[in-house]
């Protein structure tokens, strides 16, 4: 598969945002954060983990985005297809890039609109926000949810990535008896597995956590400590690798051992609720819709547990857009892709989660991720 994208869909996706920003009024947006930048530039890098450099990105309403970057991203910005590239030698501590944008921005015209609103952030320091905002015409206003509306729905070619990463962690988890028994740390597991899915093809793996203790864990979020397995534990793994800049995200649960009679049953319903939300995972039915779907089978309807919800969308992010919660009533389109993520409690203070990835379509959902048979797989 051919990594990067097609101008032609940089292109589309700045004619629909311009459509998008004429009608809401707006003169700009300026985005600042990794990828609403990748968004309309496909500038991919892991630089983004350094703090110390803000980058910006000008999207006007007519003609082409401009770059308002730190100069040791020109050379990789220039193999994108942006042309208007304006640079500063940073990090400035006196003025890091906040008169070039204000200038950028001044040209572009008075109303601007950045992100705003759910999971958005600016990603530079509050006192150069400030100046830059002390500096334009008017005050920057929320992007009206263009953006976020935008991402929501992926391409062909985006859907062709997320599958592929989830193809590459779907071989990974085929391998995890190879290295998860009793007696090994979970730390060990931890590592080895990041190694599988790295030697399967990932470009990297942002996030691991998961989990091992008799009959359940406690969370999903843990890292790995370094307690050995042992026999009647349920080892869980959730990963988000990436591929070419798009991520899965999705877990699996194994038995050490054969599994008790609860866990084999918790299972069971974690799978049948997968199943209800795929059934009704049509365009028109609502977030909200899948999360009653599940949540009827894993809890009998009481209204979630304390996760918060049953899945959300995902990416150039780990989790992005939507939530599967009862109060969610995002449209489904066809295009978005999202996980589905049930959990299910199996004793005092300890859980059971599933995760699958899927893509709504027009009519029936792909799933994404290779499916997980019913039983749990047995280590």
């Amino acid at each position: 598969m051919q990594r990067g994208l097609p101008r032609a869909e940089y292109e589309g996706r700045l004619a629909r945002a311009q459509a998008m920003m004429a009608q809401a009024g707006l003169d700009a947006l300026l985005l600042t954060t990794e990828p609403d930048i990748r968004y309309f530039t496909g500038f991919l890098t892991r630089f983004w983990e350094s703090p110390s450099r803000p980058w910006f990105l000008v999207v006007p309403t007519q003609g082409l985005p401009v770059a308002v970057i730190p100069s040791i991203g020109a050379a990789l910005m220039a193999q994108t297809w942006i042309e208007d590239i304006r640079t500063w030698r940073a990090p400035d501590l006196q003025d890091d890039g906040v008169s070039l944008l204000i200038d950028t921005l001044g040209a572009a015209g008075a109303r601007i609109g950045t992100p705003m609103g759910y999971e958005s952030h600016l990603r530079m320091p509050l006192g150069d926000w400030a100046r830059v905002q002390a500096g334009l015409r008017a005050p920057v206003v929320g992007d009206a949810g263009i953006v976020g509306r935008l991402r929501a729905l992926k391409s062909d070619a985006e859907i062709a990535k997320i599958a592929r990463a989830c193809k590459i962690a779907g071989r990974a988890f085929a391998r995890v008896p190879e290295i998860a028994a009793v007696g090994v740390p979970l730390s060990q597991v931890f590592r080895e597995f990041q190694r599988l899915c790295l030697g399967e093809g990932a470009d990297w793996v942002p996030y691991l956590a998961g989990g091992a203790a008799q009959g359940g864990y406690g969370d999903v979020i843990s890292p790995a400590d370094d307690a050995a397995l042992v026999e009647g534990d349920v080892l869980m793994l959730d990963t988000g690798l990436v591929w070419d800049g798009y991520f899965c995200d999705f877990d699996r649960n194994y038995s050490l051992g054969p599994p008790d009679p609860t866990t084999t049953a918790a299972h069971a319903r974690l799978i049948d609720a997968v199943d209800a939300a795929v059934e009704i995972a049509r365009p028109g039915a609502t977030a909200a819709h899948l999360f009653e779907a599940m949540d009827a089978i894993v809890t009998g309807g009481v209204g979630g547990s304390d996760a918060g919800r049953l899945g959300h969308g995902v990416g150039m992010q780990l989790t992005e857009g939507l939530s599967l919660t009862p109060h969610d009533n995002t449209v489904l389109e066809a295009g978005m892709v999202l996980t589905l993520e049930p959990g299910i409690e199996v004793g005092p203070g300890k859980i059971m989660v599933h995760e699958e990835d899927i893509v709504i379509t027009e009519s029936a959902p792909r799933f994404l991720s290779p499916r997980a048979p019913r039983e749990m797989v047995q280590l």
